[in-house]
């Protein structure tokens, strides 16, 4: 009688990948990722301790495709740009990871190319050493929840957008004046989340960059 088939690492966060780019990391499960593969979870615990494990190894292989090929170019604002830029199109690509990077710290190979390379650009923008941590963190937060939340919008359905659309319209358009007179002030350009996420994106990490370039001596 032959035994069942031993899995590689590699090919269990293939199929983890593949389960996640259909469904969600809440729902998704150690026992559902067994049953994909015709194995049992026990099997799968001699490579990840847990889910939360796994999920970090799924989100680092993000990390690590987004790092591929990269070359720093240009001064540390275009550096760090260019790296933010490249970590959006990578989760955008599997945005129900998006909110695992930044809900886990991974200590993966693609997490210490990333943090190598914005610490890298921070050192060249002038910052005293004793500063960079903070401004590392602060850019880090920034970018993770900006990413998360661009891909909470990216992962609703067609069906889901109309229906939010409309409760935005009804919410802004039909704001009472007395009440809420600000709101119904603007109500005409006021926009959804959703809307002009590249310039918001890269307008709000922008003035991050700004921020910190005020504060080198």
């Amino acid at each position: 009688m032959t035994g069942r088939r031993r899995w590689s690492t590699e090919e269990i966060l293939d199929t983890a990948a593949e389960l996640l780019r259909t469904g969600d990391a809440e729902s998704f499960s150690v026992r559902k990722l067994a049953a994909a593969l015709g194995t049992d979870s026990s099997s799968l615990y001699r490579h990840f301790r847990n889910k939360t494990e796994l999920l970090r190894a799924v989100a680092d292989r993000i990390l690590l495709a987004a790092m591929d090929g990269y070359r720093p170019e240009g001064d540390w604002k275009q550096r760090v740009t260019a790296l933010a830029l490249r970590l959006r199109a990578a989760f955008g690509e599997q945005p129900q990871l998006a909110s695992v990077w930044g809900r886990h710290a991974s200590g993966g190979t693609g997490s210490r190319l990333v943090m190598e390379e914005l610490l890298e650009a921070l050192r060249a923008s002038g910052l005293p050493d004793e500063q960079i941590p903070a401004r590392y963190h602060r850019v880090a937060v920034l970018l993770a929840a900006l990413i998360a939340s661009e891909a909470g919008i990216s992962t609703i359905t067609p069906e889901e957008y109309e229906q939010g659309m409309e409760q935005f319209r009804v919410a802004v358009l039909g704001a009472d004046p007395e009440r809420f007179p600000a709101l119904a002030h603007f109500a005409r350009d006021i926009r959804p989340l959703g809307a002009d996420r590249d310039a918001a994106f890269e307008e709000i990490l922008a003035a991050q960059l700004a921020h910190i370039e005020a504060r080198v001596p």
